[in-house]
């Protein structure tokens, strides 16, 4: 967890993923934050993020440019994001915004540790040859 003055965000380890909080408005302050911690996570070795948006009532533009630097960090690490209990209003501003095409957004964060915990399914196609 980091704590600057009497401001933290709490974050919290499950195996080699981190849940962090978003807290309840993701500004620039807030978001600095929880991008200091997404990259201290990483660079710890975590392999995967959930950012729990369960206490976010609003997402400033600045709070949107900054989810794009941690988007952009875990994409360069190679580890997957996840952003969970995302309200409908933020949701919609994600999907407007393009956020939502480099993420997977959850409905609670259990579902997100679960997608997590089952091994990604890749499309296979066999190819028919004809004779």
């Amino acid at each position: 967890m980091e704590t600057i003055g009497s401001e933290s965000v709490r974050s919290r380890r499950v195996g080699d993923t981190a849940v962090i909080y978003a807290g309840d408005y993701l500004n620039k302050l807030s978001g600095e934050r929880v991008e200091r911690e997404c990259k201290r996570q990483l660079e710890s070795g975590c392999r995967a993020l959930v950012i729990n948006f369960r206490d976010t009532e609003l997402v400033n533009s600045i709070g949107v440019s900054i989810l794009m630097g941690v988007i952009d960090a875990a994409e360069q690490s190679g580890a997957r994001l996840i952003f969970s209990d995302v309200d409908n209003h933020t949701a919609n501003l994600f999907e407007m915004l393009g956020l939502a095409r480099h993420v997977t957004i959850t409905k609670d964060e259990e579902e997100a540790l679960a997608s997590l915990a089952s091994p990604r399914v890749t499309e296979s196609r066999a190819v028919a040859t004809g004779s």
